[in-house]
């Protein structure tokens, strides 16, 4: 077995920039909660607003990077050469497509709709096991998120309004996992069980998969049961790991403070 090559450990600035975004609106959030006392929601609500858009697109990048890390030391070494490793957000396919897109549908609906995308080699890992473990990666780092995100909110002290904006994100991250894990072609659910599918069932997944994805979407927008049902199993889930279902709703409404 060939020696696995160091990864690179230069970090993009634009991810950096997300990260700054996603830590002014942390500290508005803070700083608005004595304004939301007196009764003026403003300051709340753009922390709010840049805390969650912020660290949603960085979680997109983690989430990527995930894919991209477990590939390299899965044996596809050209990972390092595409810039995956980076965190860099103009390396995960296309921008508008794979992050803006996701954004707006985020605004738009509240349903964190999977954003990015890595190409990896799969004949150059090693096993099928590593193949399935690949395509996990990606939505592990979302729940690792969200279990992270509740845990702070839960055990460190932090103003009302921080922790409005960190449940609401938390919240998200669960919902992000819920839909990645689905076993629909061209989600990452599919691709963890596709190795061990039979080759026709594989051939039939490959014809599926450019449309199943928007079918899928379209179903959680358009059809109300549908996405009351992935809100319930996400809510579900967030319960479980802690997090706290109204701060998180206080959070939703004030994102999406138009309606």
């Amino acid at each position: 077995m060939g020696q696995v090559r160091s990864v690179p450990t230069r970090i993009s600035p634009w991810f950096l920039l997300l990260v700054a975004v996603t830590v002014v609106g942390a500290v508005l959030c803070a700083v608005g909660t004595t304004q939301a006392l007196d009764g003026s929601l403003v300051l709340l609500t753009t922390g709010v607003v840049l805390l969650v858009l912020g660290g949603w697109c960085v979680s997109l990048c983690l989430h990527e990077w995930g894919h991209a890390y477990s590939a390299h030391r899965g044996g596809d070494h050209g990972i390092e050469n595409r810039g995956y490793l980076t965190l860099d957000i103009r390396r995960y396919a296309n921008v508008g497509l794979s992050f803006v897109l996701p954004v707006v549908f985020l605004l738009l609906g509240g349903i964190p709709l999977p954003g990015g995308a890595v190409w990896v080699n799969q004949w150059a890992l090693r096993s099928r096991g590593v193949r399935s473990f690949v395509s996990l990666a990606g939505p592990a780092m979302n729940l690792v998120i969200g279990v992270l995100l509740s845990v702070a909110v839960a055990a460190i002290p932090m103003s009302q309004g921080l922790a409005i904006g960190l449940s609401c994100l938390a919240l998200i991250q669960i919902l992000a996992f819920v839909l990645n894990i689905l076993p629909v072609p061209g989600l990452d659910g599919y691709g963890v069980i596709e190795p061990y599918l039979s080759p026709a069932a594989q051939q039939l997944g490959a014809k599926v998969r450019p449309w199943a994805p928007l079918v899928l979407f379209v179903l959680v927008i358009g059809v109300p049961g549908v996405s009351q049902a992935l809100f319930g199993v996400g809510q579900f889930l967030f319960g479980l790991i802690g997090g706290d279902s109204r701060y998180a709703a206080v959070g939703y409404s004030l994102l999406l403070f138009w309606r």
